[in-house]
């Protein structure tokens, strides 16, 4: 059961991402922050009540508000990026942010094994073979790989202070909660400074595409909480090193889905990179 449900973490994460990244060239990021995690929420919120999750609150919770202030703003990074780049590159990219709870753990006193300096060593490597191609000439593209680092140091914030939010899955789904609903506040102000300094809310259709596009909004939302829930299950019923490994397969999702759905082609070296970022930030899983 456990790679059942890592496996389908991996594909309600990749599916999300590429969700996200489709609605990002067509909403602004903001407004998709906003929307889809508000929905997230709301779901979060039925969830915590019925498994009886606000026995879990204590102390603990601060690490969730800490990670629903960072979270928005790496959202925002992604889905910038997602929307300026190719999704097979951008995705991959994202999971380097491993590296911070691996950091957060040799600060703790925890030192790498092999396999774990082996995955820093090949991430690094990944991240220069795919964005090296695009810094000549193509300002879009180095924009779009320095926003996806940012947004991967911020996921990576967020997983080290989930991690320290909560001591089982009850009280995960509470953290979650929390999170979420910092999100909605932190990505919420942010839309109304941007409203107010002219920048739009809506997007060229008005209410009405937006409207129309509210189901794919709630997806992304919700595909996120999913993950979240799915991936828990697979930490609860068996290794967590399996769980992580297989679960951190989520660009995989996101790549082929940007191959065949919108036909977008990768040059050889860049498709290098990105597969050894991804293969790196497994290493780091598994180590």
């Amino acid at each position: 059961m456990t790679a059942v449900f890592a496996l389908a973490t991996s594909l309600l994460w990749g599916l999300a991402d590429f969700g996200g990244g489709l609605l990002t060239r067509r909403f602004p990021a903001l407004t998709v922050v906003v929307v889809s995690q508000t929905a997230a929420a709301l779901v979060l919120g039925g969830i915590v009540v019925g498994t009886g999750g606000w026995s879990e609150a204590g102390p603990r919770l601060w690490f969730a508000v800490a990670a629903g202030v960072v979270g928005p703003a790496a959202m925002l990074c992604f889905y910038r990026a997602l929307a300026l780049g190719p999704m097979g590159v951008v995705s991959p990219l994202a999971t380097i942010g491993v590296v911070v709870p691996v950091g957060v753990g040799l600060a703790l006193g925890e030192r790498p094994g092999p396999l774990r300096i082996a995955g820093i060593v090949v991430a690094v490597v990944g991240v220069t073979l795919a964005g090296g191609p695009e810094f000549r000439g193509a300002a879009v593209r180095r924009q779009a790989i320095m926003l996806t680092l940012v947004a991967a140091m911020g996921f990576g914030a967020v997983m080290a202070l989930i991690a320290a939010a909560s001591v089982n899955v009850t009280g995960l789904f509470l953290a979650l909660f929390v999170q979420r609903l910092c999100n909605v506040v932190v990505g919420g102000t942010a839309l109304a400074v941007s409203v107010r300094r002219g920048a739009p809310a809506l997007p060229e259709g008005g209410a009405a595409l937006v409207r129309r596009s509210l189901p794919a909004l709630v997806f992304v939302g919700l595909a996120d909480v999913a993950a979240n829930g799915s991936y828990a299950l697979a930490a609860r019923h068996g290794s967590v090193a399996v769980a992580a490994v297989l679960a951190s397969l989520y660009p995989v999702v996101t790549a082929l889905a940007a191959r065949f759905v919108l036909k977008e082609r990768l040059r050889m070296v860049q498709a290098a990179g990105a597969g050894l970022a991804l293969a790196g930030s497994v290493l780091l899983a598994a180590g």
